[in-house]
């Protein structure tokens, strides 16, 4: 039973993660999330259902449209499979609960507002919006304090706080660096997914995540300003960053924390 219902949360996963799929390359492009139906981005001939299994048609297919043969972005299984494999940890974390189900849909809205953010840099409001009310309902349900295992909201104030702290932030953050530079540093788009976060996970979690988003940002950016030659002076989207990091904190925040501290201790 258990193996079961594991494959019923993975490949539940997978499926909605093929509709993300169609979310992420359409929303950029201002068409329609629910027509036409799915269709080679190339040569715009329908997707058979049999060429339309979440991962395993791209497997099959050899990453290319069956029609025109041009190749499919590993993106397409790569967000099945991070999507069905987020499912199964939320499932396997909760079992079968409506809580379960908050935590896969909101680890599902982040990976949207990632791979949206990375192409156009910008984080939709119809997404990180809806995404703080997810979050609130996270913190009514205490689902951080009846499963302690992952980072989440204990209480509705725990969320209320954590929207408001988490906003507020980057926030200050972006008024000073307007202030400083006379230039925009940071959309409002990251303060509201930041409220986002905050309501997910509660207001403890909003340093670690941003301390986490922080580091892995400079590090990409130095890594990619070696290779420019413009230096430092080009537009990182942050949200991506904010939502690895989420993700990170939500599931391996404990095992973190623990690892940091056995390192204090034998330092």
């Amino acid at each position: 039973m258990d193996l079961i219902f594991a494959a019923f949360a993975f490949g539940t996963g997978a499926i909605i993660g093929s509709f993300l799929n169609v979310v992420i390359h359409r929303y950029p492009r201002e068409e329609s999330i629910v027509f036409p139906a799915s269709r080679c981005p190339s040569c715009s001939t329908p997707i058979r259902p049999w060429d339309n299994i979440p991962i395993a048609s791209w497997i099959l297919l050899r990453g290319r449209c069956r029609s025109c043969r041009e190749p499919i972005a590993v993106r397409y299984p790569l967000v099945e499979l991070a999507n069905a494999l987020f499912w199964l940890a939320a499932f396997l974390h909760l079992g079968p609960t409506p809580g379960a189900l908050l935590v896969a849909t909101a680890t599902s809205m982040t990976v949207v507002l990632v791979f949206i953010d990375a192409e156009i840099q910008i984080l939709p409001d119809v997404i990180d919006l809806p995404g703080i009310l997810l979050g609130m309902l996270i913190g009514w349900l205490g689902l951080g304090t009846v499963h302690p295992q992952l980072v989440l909201a204990e209480s509705i104030l725990d969320s209320i706080f954590g929207a408001m702290f988490g906003a507020g932030l980057l926030l200050a953050v972006a008024l000073t660096y307007r202030l400083v530079r006379k230039v925009e540093g940071m959309g409002m788009g990251d303060v509201k997914m930041m409220a986002m976060i905050g309501a997910i996970c509660g207001w403890g979690a909003i340093l670690p995540v941003v301390f986490l988003a922080s580091v892995t940002g400079a590090l990409i950016g130095v890594a990619i300003a070696m290779r420019r030659s413009e230096g430092l002076q080009f537009a990182l989207p942050f949200g991506v960053f904010l939502g690895f990091a989420l993700l990170a904190v939500v599931f391996f925040g404990r095992a973190l924390e623990a690892w940091y501290f056995r390192l204090l201790m034998s330092a």
